[in-house]
């Protein structure tokens, strides 16, 4: 059997189905896979219990697409950023600095919202698109190419033909492999845990990253759990130490990440189960091939720092449907794909440096190179020209 469509996506994980919702309420004829269905559940095996922070220069795109009004009531939104050292002998702030949205915009930095709820409310927005298929449970399995189209196997048999295949299956992805593009890759030796929590001291809208060493340890605001403050916790340490926190009976595990807070939102308390996730950067040679784009891990990953990763996806993917609106009639070409990979490669490969060095910044374990990075912080917010150059840097903005 073959369908045919418009553009294929390979990948249903937040960016595939962000992606499909896009382009089907753009018009196209869209097909979206994935090889596993999506756990829309918080508290069941498998569930993704990480968050994604939408940045500002999202909200726009995910209004347009019909996903904003579906989010918008499960959102906490992230009105300052607060960077605190606590590189010294003991695990308390030594420097602690604001970075607070209203200093460049009216809007909050961005919004918080737990992964398992996002696939919940973008498969819900995907069947409202009669031109959108979505087909949980079928992975890609070939691809074919030629100058006029891509022909793609599922693992159910079928065949599709499409002007453009868009890869968004992931960091390992097989349409990436299949279409020969190489990536580079840096290991890091870290794990991140990523969990909810309790906590008696509210966030008040502010999202802390804590360094001292072996990573960033970050709270990033949810919506009340329970009737108490919550917050979401990425927790990226060194390898063998991130495998002996997951080991920890809960009591355990709560002193250590409350100590690891210092302190500064009270007792933290477990708010759901632990899981834990490699820590890796990596960059795709190119981000186009012959009807083929690549998009979101497929591209690019990075540490989750300064929640830039799925917001490069989004720059990804909206330049993809300015060039395929501009030209509907060029869609996968020759012209469109290397279009995309000029406007987002050079922007992509900064991004992922500059997010590799703040990682090792991070994980500095020698006393005085935590000092000479407390004093950097200092430095970098004493001056408002640097400051607010960062906070716009950091929302993607030019």
């Amino acid at each position: 059997m073959t369908d045919s469509c418009d553009i294929l996506i390979s990948g249903g994980g937040i960016a595939g189905l962000t992606a499909a919702a896009v382009f089907g309420t753009a018009g196209f004829k869209v097909i979206c896979v994935d090889p596993t269905p999506p756990i829309t559940e918080r508290d069941v095996d498998g569930s993704d219990l990480r968050t994604t922070a939408f940045l500002q220069p999202a909200h726009g795109l995910l209004e347009q697409c019909g996903l904003w009004a579906r989010l918008d009531a499960h959102a906490a939104p992230l009105q300052i950023m607060r960077i605190v050292d606590a590189g010294g002998d003991v695990p308390e702030p030594r420097v602690v600095r604001d970075f607070n949205a209203a200093d460049i915009s009216d809007q909050p930095f961005g919004w918080n919202l737990p992964n398992w709820l996002l696939r919940r409310e973008m498969v819900a927005r995907l069947a409202d698109l009669p031109n959108v298929n979505f087909r949980p449970g079928t992975a890609t399995t070939s691809l074919f190419t030629r100058t006029a189209e891509a022909r793609v196997g599922l693992s159910d048999g079928s065949r599709v033909r499409c002007r453009l295949v868009l890869a968004a299956d992931g960091r390992n992805s097989p349409m990436r492999e299949a279409a020969g593009i190489s990536v580079h890759t840096t290991r890091y030796g870290q794990k991140a845990l990523a969990f909810a929590v309790t906590h008696p001291i509210p966030h008040d809208n502010v999202s802390t990253e804590i360094h001292r060493s072996g990573g960033p340890f970050t709270l990033v605001p949810l919506p009340d759990w329970q009737g108490q403050p919550s917050s979401a916790i990425v927790w990226m340490e060194r390898g063998p130490k991130a495998i002996d926190l997951l080991n920890l009976e809960p009591e355990a595990f709560e002193a250590a990440m409350t100590e690891r807070s210092c302190g500064l939102f009270g007792p933290l308390n477990l708010a759901s189960r632990r899981t834990i996730w490699p820590i890796i950067s990596q960059s795709a040679e190119r981000l186009s091939g012959e009807r083929i784009a690549l998009m979101a891990e497929a591209a690019h990953v990075v540490p989750p720092i300064g929640a830039q990763g799925l917001n490069m996806s989004l720059g990804d993917l909206r330049c993809l449907l300015d060039l395929a609106q501009a030209r509907p009639e060029g869609l996968g070409d020759a012209q469109m794909l290397d279009a995309y990979h000029k406007a987002r490669h050079t922007e992509v490969e900064m991004r992922v440096k500059g997010i590799d060095l703040l990682n090792r910044a991070s994980m500095i374990e020698a006393r005085p190179l935590r000092g000479a990075r407390a004093m950097g912080l200092s430095a970098l917010y004493s001056l408002p020209p640097v400051r607010k150059t960062l906070m716009q840097m950091g929302l993607g903005v030019r």
